[in-house]
């Protein structure tokens, strides 16, 4: 078996013998089978009737079979979610028979590998965006900016995360979630690597912008590519994800841990000029960063062999690709699956095959340009109730994207409590925040399971942990002393990772849902962006006043979470 795959391999559903069984013969997942129970008990109370209920697998009894193991008990149950929804397209039956497809394979090998390659992700933005925030008082001792404005250097970030949100989260609906996948950690890894040489201090925030388009892609686009792999029942695994991102955190604070204290100017009265070859712990620390993404690229390029999203390829046409894709995933979990392109094409209809033409680079670029409009963003209006969401989702992801790195991308400086009598040792300060990253992990797994408690659900958990997020920043203001500080910033950690685990994609149907999150995630983007502003400005007013303000935005966050209309607890996404 090779070690490395050929990851620009297209496949078919020869590809995978073995793989297909008609669904007269396949097992479909309880649920499947319970509502085909219930449909069978309907009709037979209508009726008069007492047949006995169906079971796994059932022979065709004719046209009013509604046996799970049935094309028409297959119609039916797509028929029964339609309804529901508001939303009756080809596409939108296709998408659901897929869903069906995916749920009957089950969770297995392939989406646990691909749970790992997409935490990567989330992973290297938090580490980045902490890995930025861990080396600001490097920065200003070795270029001589003062400690308010070296915080610009977020603001550049920033900048490259805006831009990389916006552009990849669109594309991915455009060119394919496998293509963005794996471009964002790539140009990440390499200008990650290429910061820890920057000899000024300009020039090293230019370079943080550059990797800032890279690592901005990875939520917009890794979220909306394991939702569509994942099985209905296994959806809280969406949640899970999140775990990875407090694992950033954790990473990039041990590192700049390690090397930081011990590779760093000395400061106070009296210290000499701080030079290069006395500063090198950012350095160090940039280059782990860099290499540890760009290892990650690899590990997702030349070991793990991604199918392009089913439903990417159902929405351009590209129906035979999707079979194969589905049945390529049943490959790799050793399971059975009864798609095929005939089913398809019986409960969706028969959808024509596109004209292929062969077009020169610009016209190419022009039809994708031509394909960012409003036509991408009006589905997410196309119900009142969807609307409502949509707006409500952006708000949220605007408000907490502010918040977020008013509090945590200054962190060290912060803890470090250079205003006070009696300033934090550095060491105190690196030790202090790689707890409050350890402290933070489990915040995201205890959100997979709260989300589908009864009566909480996800919007529960998101408007709880939000409001309790809320409260202890400000707590964290109310002393100076590095204890009851590193008390503080661990609870927030903890309930912020919660809320954070939360703010998921699967509300918006999947043709738009790349264009749904990258619009979300830009707001965030854009809003953190305006974070280093507010915290220059305010900062050398009150220094204080950054916090006071993250604080104010997750309580706005808060309000608009209570107003969420739609419920996605026990709720399969398009």
């Amino acid at each position: 078996m090779p070690i490395f795959v050929n990851p620009f391999k297209k496949n078919d559903v020869s590809d995978f013998e073995g793989v297909y069984l008609p669904l007269g013969q396949s097992q479909r997942h309880p649920a499947a089978l319970a509502a085909a129970n219930d449909r069978k008990d309907s009709l037979t109370k209508d009726s008069g009737s007492d047949e006995k209920k169906l079971e796994s697998p059932s022979p065709d009894h004719g046209e009013n079979n509604y046996s799970a193991n049935t094309v028409e008990g297959l119609r039916a149950e797509i028929e029964l979610e339609l309804a529901a929804s508001g939303h009756d397209t080809p596409y939108d039956r296709k998408s659901r028979v897929i869903n069906k497809a995916i749920s009957d394979i089950g969770m297995g090998r392939y989406q646990w590998q691909l749970f790992v390659l997409c935490g990567f992700g989330w992973l290297a933005d938090n580490m980045w965006l902490q890995g930025v925030a861990l080396t600001l008082p490097s920065l200003s001792e070795e270029f001589g900016v003062s400690s308010t404005n070296v915080r610009y250097t977020t603001c550049a970030l920033f900048i490259g995360l805006c831009l990389g949100a916006s552009f990849w989260g669109t594309a991915s609906d455009v060119i394919g979630r496998r293509l963005a996948f794996n471009a964002t950690l790539f140009l990440a890894g390499v200008f990650g690597l290429a910061v820890a040489g920057g000899n000024n201090w300009v020039g090293t925030s230019a370079l943080y912008a550059a990797l800032g388009v890279g690592v901005g892609g990875n939520l917009p686009v890794d979220g909306a590519l394991f939702l569509e792999f994942l099985p209905f029942a296994s959806g809280g695994l969406l949640t899970m994800l999140s775990v990875w991102w407090p694992v950033g955190q954790l990473i990039s604070s041990l590192v700049a841990w390690g090397f930081i204290p011990n590779y760093s100017c000395a400061t106070g009265d009296g210290a000499p000029a701080c030079v290069k070859s006395a500063n090198m712990g950012w350095r160090y620390l940039n280059l782990t960063l860099g290499a540890m993404t760009f290892l990650m690229f690899m590990c997702r390029f030349f070991l793990f062999h991604l199918y392009e999203s089913p439903k990417f390829l159902l929405s351009r046409g590209r129906q035979a690709e999707a079979v194969a894709t589905v049945h390529g995933i049943a490959y790799k979990n050793k399971r059975t699956t009864w798609l095929s392109e005939d089913i398809l094409n019986e409960i969706g209809g028969v959808t024509e095959a596109e004209e292929k033409q062969k077009l020169s680079i610009g016209e190419i670029v022009t039809r994708n340009l031509d394909k960012f409009s409003t036509q991408r963003i009006a589905p997410l209006f196309a119900t009142k109730k969807l609307g409502l969401m949509t707006c409500l989702i952006w708000f949220c992801w605007t408000t907490i994207g502010m918040g977020y790195p008013l509090f945590n991308a200054f962190l060290p400086q912060y803890l470090a409590n250079s205003d006070s009598e009696q300033p934090t040792a550095t060491s105190i300060i690196y030790r202090n925040y790689a707890i409050t990253s350890i402290v933070g992990v489990p915040g995201s797994i205890i959100a997979a399971y709260t989300v589908d408690i009864k009566y909480v659900g996800r919007k529960g958990t998101i408007a709880i942990s939000t409001l309790i997020t809320g409260i202890l920043v400000f707590c964290f203001t109310a002393s100076s002393d590095p204890n009851f500080q590193l008390a503080f910033t661990c609870l927030e950690a903890f309930f912020q990772n919660i809320m954070y685990g939360v703010l998921t994609p699967e509300v918006f149907p999947a043709p738009n849902r790349g264009t749904g999150t990258g619009i979300a995630s830009c707001l965030n983007r854009i809003a953190g962006l305006c974070a280093p502003i507010i915290a220059v400005s305010a900062g050398e007013a009150n220094p204080k006043a950054p916090i006071y303000a993250s604080g104010g935005l997750f309580l706005a966050a808060f309000v608009a979470m209570c107003l969420f209309p739609i419920e996605t607890r026990g709720r399969q996404s398009l």
